[in-house]
């Protein structure tokens, strides 16, 4: 079987690692790729968004299944026009995608579905945004509308800071026009917790639940960025929780997109936070999250090929889908300046070159070199993931692991995990 992967950072990385898995991954392309996961991977130079062309190179190279990882193609309705063609997909179509392509059609849908999450209003005029600013509660979440790589959610304690972010996202364009418009909403507090959930329409079944570190510094301090590390299983999502989760938030969702004329197929992302009154829905998202699935897959001991098929075929409630009890957590290692500017193109080196290929090392922003070396050509450089017993020993293993890799200019957090553990630990 040719399958194709389209995407190029460490959650295609990670998909591609388990689906290698399967035996009938014969060849496995990834579009475009990238420099570590070419160890995995027949990479091609196409970009994730360029639909024409990933349309053309599925016909001349005769792909059997696609999976669609990133979430601009999925909102910008790749997988329909690969199953227009006859072509079964991994991923939901672009009606379904909605759920994260707008934030104010995901409000709305809670809203009328009774599902809990934040309060919230729905600005498309700069003017009223700032009228709103001056009577509501504080601190408040200013999100823009649509896709903005992770980052275009700002949390303001005062007054003034929201003007700025209101300002930012909708004036100065921050995110394009992802901000024309907005969603100013209520601050929820708790711990927050990432559940990812296979669905296809008729069945939904919960993945390992993970708590993803969003924040460039130790102390969740710094800039928002597209996560710094992430442990597995989140010490927050009980078995209380869970079964409020499914009852409140997760099965509810499936049947409202249905309602709507929107099944949903593929990975549906459930960011939550527990907060005093319960589990509330912060956002969704239409995909794999990315670092939680590169805790969240190596956790998988089903076959992830098998899982994907069986829901792009709706036969989901076929297949058992089970979990390791064992504990994970995902470092990032990043280019010093990120989320903003920073270099590229150093040399990564591994201590142990033998067998870093085979560990759960997810090359996210690498290229290869003329001569094959790896070089940094990213943000977010690479995800190293260790799996123990237990989370202090899986913590442990991937900071020993991360002080064997080497590139100028890198920094991660040190702290990943030391909130989770503390809980565990009763601190």
């Amino acid at each position: 079987m040719k399958i194709m992967v389209i995407g190029g950072g460490g959650r295609e990385h990670a998909i591609i690692k388990k689906i290698k898995e399967n035996p009938i991954a014969e060849k496995i392309y990834a579009l475009p790729g990238n420099g570590g996961i070419a160890n995995d991977a027949e990479c091609i130079d196409i970009s994730a968004t360029d639909l024409e062309g990933i349309l053309s190179f599925t016909k001349l190279n005769a792909i059997d299944y696609a999976i669609v990882a990133p979430d601009d193609p999925l909102v910008m309705g790749l997988v329909d026009l690969l199953e227009a063609e006859g072509i079964p997909c991994f991923g939901p179509s672009k009606d379904a995608a909605i759920i994260e392509g707008s934030k104010a059609f995901s409000k709305e849908l809670m809203k009328k579905y009774g599902i809990p999450t934040a309060e919230y209003e729905i600005f498309n005029n700069i003017d009223s945004a700032y009228e709103y600013i001056e009577h509501c509660s504080i601190p408040v979440v200013v999100k823009a509308d649509g896709l903005a790589l992770g980052k275009g959610v700002i949390i303001c304690d005062t007054r003034e800071a929201a003007k700025d972010a209101i300002k930012s996202i909708m004036e100065d364009k921050a995110f394009g026009k992802s901000g024309d418009t907005i969603v100013i909403e209520e601050y929820l507090e708790g711990p927050e917790v990432s559940v990812l959930a296979f669905t296809d329409g008729n069945a939904l079944v919960p993945m390992v639940a993970s708590t993803d570190h969003k924040r460039a510094l130790d102390g969740d301090k710094g800039l928002n960025t597209g996560g710094m590390g992430t442990i597995a299983p989140s010490p927050y999502y009980t078995e209380e929780i869970a079964e409020i989760c499914k009852e409140e938030i997760f099965l509810p969702t499936m049947i409202a997109m249905n309602r709507e004329g929107r099944r949903f197929k593929g990975c549906l992302y459930f960011g939550l936070m527990i907060t005093k009154d319960g589990p509330k829905v912060i956002e969704y998202n239409c995909r794999f999250g990315d670092p939680e699935t590169q805790v969240v897959l190596p956790l998988l001991e089903s076959d992830l090929l098998d899982i994907m098929m069986a829901i792009t075929e709706e036969r989901l409630d076929e297949i058992e889908v089970s979990f390791s009890k064992s504990a994970a957590c995902c470092v990032i290692m990043a280019a010093k300046g990120y989320p903003l500017n920073y270099e590229k193109g150093f040399p990564i080196t591994f201590d142990e070159k033998e067998n870093y290929k085979e560990k759960n090392i997810f090359i996210a922003g690498a290229k290869l070199s003329d001569d094959g070396k790896l070089l940094t050509n990213g943000g977010r450089v690479l995800g190293v993931t260790e799996i123990a017993d237990t989370l202090g020993d899986a913590i442990a293993k991937a900071y020993n692991t991360v002080s064997k890799i080497h590139f100028d200019n890198s920094y991660y957090r040190k702290d990943i995990g030391k909130k989770a553990l503390e809980e565990i630990n009763g601190i």
